[in-house]
């Protein structure tokens, strides 16, 4: 019962930071925006460190991020693993 609510847990928090990491990428195509203010600043600071891990195997080409693909992949992955999680624990 525990492990359910964490595995829950984690996948709800995997799902809500997809949706601010597609609120960053959709950001970026408008340059004007200053992203040291709020709350621009404070999607920044959650979103850069888990993008900044996959831009340091794959750099932008060409001034296009693939990083984003590559994180998005990881938390599918993640995903996958933990709502597979429960049909493999003994009952």
């Amino acid at each position: 019962m525990a492990l359910t609510l964490l595995i829950n847990t984690l996948l709800t928090f995997i799902s809500i930071y997809q949706t601010l990491l597609i609120i960053r990428i959709l950001l970026t195509w408008f340059p004007n925006i200053d992203w040291y203010n709020q709350p621009f600043a404070a999607l920044s600071q959650i979103t850069d460190p888990f993008l900044n891990l996959f831009r340091s195997i794959i750099p932008p080409l060409g001034g296009i991020d693939f990083s984003p693909m590559l994180a998005f992949l990881a938390l599918s992955l993640a995903t996958m693993v933990l709502s597979g999680v429960p049909r493999f624990m003994p009952a």
